[in-house]
């Protein structure tokens, strides 16, 4: 009689179920492997800066030294999976190891964030106050300070020395690499939008050129204490022009002495010396415009404030030790309010 004892599977059998069970193993531990790839790396927020001639090689192991990414490998091959390998542009991309892989490669297909530099030019300011505030801003005053001087990027500079009056006074967003002519050229362009038809016909309509009219508004923007006055003080030079009288207008012969105002010396005879921008001694507009002036000042000259309550023309204006304005008709008034106010 044979003795039956258990029998179990065939050892091949037990074989390829080994087999199978480390395919399982394998495929499990692969796919845990992915998913950590896939997973935020934890690196602090980065503000990654793609350069010219950057690779997404180069951008991909930049990102892992920084731990926005686990790995570049991924990266990059997640980014050639997507198709948007090639849409990695020149700027700025705002990143964190908070982020996934794929929200990583998203920014990275978006667009850039370009660096900009601000520069604010206040009213009134003089070409030559420019460089300075350029050279503080980061870029090079010197070649500013010739830009400026090329009269052709405004065809309303005429035969100037330089863009006096004609490069807009505000707050511009200028790229690090831009060049001193770019930026001036946006300014001049932006002091351009000012002269639309309507305000053109409106500055011909009181006889005044373009070229008039910013002179007339950058003496408005010299003298005006705020842009109340603006429309009194351009109604009065106005008004003088049209007598005429001559405007006697301080800003005017200190500009043309290359002084301040508070320079002016009138013990020293400063305004009695004759240039083309003494309108002491000089009848009519000066030779050019002595600031850039800005949108409440053309406007004023535009809008001009031009008569008395009384209906009578202003011809005269002072500003008072209190600080307010005082506008007179006649000189006789005007030195009455002098005795004053002064």
């Amino acid at each position: 009689m044979t003795r039956l004892g258990r029998s179990g599977p065939p050892l091949w059998l037990r074989a390829l179920l080994g087999l199978l069970l480390l395919a399982l193993l394998g495929a499990g531990g692969a796919a845990l492997y992915v998913r950590s790839l896939l997973a935020p790396a934890g690196g602090a927020a980065y503000t990654l800066e793609v350069q010219p001639g950057d690779s997404l090689s180069r951008v991909a192991a930049r990102l892992q030294e920084r731990q926005i990414v686990k790995n570049a490998d991924a990266l990059r091959l997640y980014m050639r999976r997507a198709g948007t390998a090639g849409r990695l542009k020149e700027g700025l991309y705002d990143l964190s190891g908070a982020m996934t892989l794929a929200q990583v490669a998203e920014k990275l297909a978006g667009p850039a964030r370009i660096p900009t530099v601000t520069v604010t030019i206040p009213e009134g300011r003089r070409v030559k106050d420019l460089p300075a505030i350029f050279q503080k801003a980061g870029f090079d005053g010197a070649a500013l300070r010739a830009a400026l001087n090329e009269t052709a990027l405004s065809r309303h500079a005429g035969q100037a020395p330089n863009l006096e009056g004609f490069v807009f006074p505000a707050t511009y967003e200028f790229r690090p690499k831009d060049s001193a002519r770019q930026m001036v050229r946006a300014m001049v362009s932006r002091m351009e939008q000012e002269f639309t038809p309507a305000h053109v016909a409106r500055a011909r309509g009181l006889g005044l050129s373009v070229r008039d009219w910013v002179v007339l508004a950058s003496m408005v923007q010299a003298e005006a204490a705020n842009d109340g006055e603006m429309p009194v003080i351009a109604g009065v030079f106005l008004n003088r022009l049209r007598v005429p009288m001559t405007l006697g207008s301080d800003p005017t012969v200190a500009y043309g002495l290359g002084k301040d105002l508070p320079q002016l010396d009138r013990s020293a005879g400063d305004f009695k010396r004759d240039t083309p921008y003494n309108t002491y001694t000089r009848a009519g507009l000066p030779a050019g415009p002595i600031n850039n002036p800005g949108q409440a000042a053309l406007l004023a000259v535009l809008n001009p404030q031009r008569t008395l309550t009384d209906g009578r023309e202003a011809l005269y204006f002072l500003h008072g030790r209190d600080r307010k304005i005082y506008v007179n008709h006649s000189f006789a008034e005007h030195n009455r309010d002098i005795a004053r106010y002064r």
